[in-house]
């Protein structure tokens, strides 16, 4: 019997979800500061879509207004990577990876008025579902940890924004051209703020102009190529079947992928308590939960998670 397009954009989902569970854990293996990290990763994709003639003609169709409000979403996405990354970076991958699950309400609760979508109880009954799991999670973890729990949040926030204004804004835009558009102004807007970045927040602090050891610059092209562009490739395709929310609720899993290669790759087990595991228990369940509630209704035109890490597809 043939996989329904549904069916299929699940699967293409979740294979997405795996690659992005593996940008914490590069996160926390590359020793640059958060700041020059996200502006290395971003320009390395920009660098990549520029020898792609697809994109040139994609741009010169594109009309300036509609190019300017991509350009506005990509500031979202550089500050959605920025604070995902310190939060990594303050805490560890594990705990960084798990905050992006509070954006599931926010999503519930931004994506009918951003995206001009008819509001869902369902949606949000489910997004506040996963919250007690992001509580326990929290209280799981050292308090010096804490710092980077706040900045998840706010990492959150902007993928809720991204993605939900995305959805709203991509039908008109060859995929391509419009993650090329995003990240070059997100890693323009970076550059901007790399001067002021000690002052706003030494943590994220960082020389954009120092080159990266040889070991660092492996780990940033797995970054850009491998968890970046592929899966958003592969993504947009899935999101043409599916709500903003609804892949967000599936992004939900990464988490468990990334403590699963924390535990494998960083040791991070010796961090994690079994309040810890419970938490992202009940966010797993919440996931699994929302595909049977329902079957979702085919989209008019094609959206996308924007580089969402989360993770992060360009999204």
């Amino acid at each position: 019997m043939p996989m329904t397009p549904a069916a299929k954009a699940q699967l293409q989902i979740h294979a997405c979800v795996l690659l992005w569970g593996f940008t914490a854990i590069l996160g926390k293996l590359i020793t640059l500061p958060a700041l020059p990290l996200v502006w290395w990763r971003m320009l390395l994709v920009v660098v990549a879509l520029a020898l792609v003639p697809r994109v040139w003609r994609g741009l010169r169709a594109m009309s300036p207004r509609l190019a300017l409000a991509y350009c506005g979403i990509g500031a979202l996405v550089a500050l959605h990577w920025l604070t995902f990354y310190g939060s990594i970076k303050l805490s560890n991958a594990s705990v960084g990876a798990t905050c992006i699950a509070l954006a599931t309400p926010m999503t519930a609760l931004l994506e009918p008025w951003l995206a001009r979508r008819p509001f869902s109880v369902r949606d949000v009954l489910l997004g506040i579902a996963v919250l007690p799991g992001v509580v326990l999670v929290v209280g799981g973890v050292p308090a010096d940890m804490r710092l980077g729990i706040a900045i998840g949040a706010i990492s959150a926030l902007m993928v809720a924004l991204f993605g939900s204004l995305n959805k709203r804004m991509v039908e008109h835009g060859d995929p391509l051209t419009v993650t090329a558009l995003e990240l070059g102004a997100g890693a323009l807007l970076l550059t901007v703020l790399a001067p002021l970045m000690p002052l706003l927040f030494p943590a994220f602090a960082g020389d954009l102009l120092v080159m990266p050891s040889l070991r660092d610059a492996g780990y940033l092209l797995a970054l850009a190529l491998a968890c970046t562009l592929l899966p958003f490739a592969l993504s947009l395709v899935a999101l043409r079947h599916m709500s903003a929310f609804a892949a967000q609720l599936a992004v939900n899993l990464e988490p468990v992928y990334a403590i699963v290669l924390a535990i494998l790759l960083l040791n991070e087990q010796r961090e994690l308590t079994p309040q810890f595991y419970l938490g992202v228990a009940i966010i797993l369940a919440a996931v699994l939960v929302y595909p049977l509630m329902g079957r979702p209704k085919k989209l008019e035109h094609p959206e996308v998670l924007a580089t969402s890490e989360a993770k992060g597809a360009a999204k």
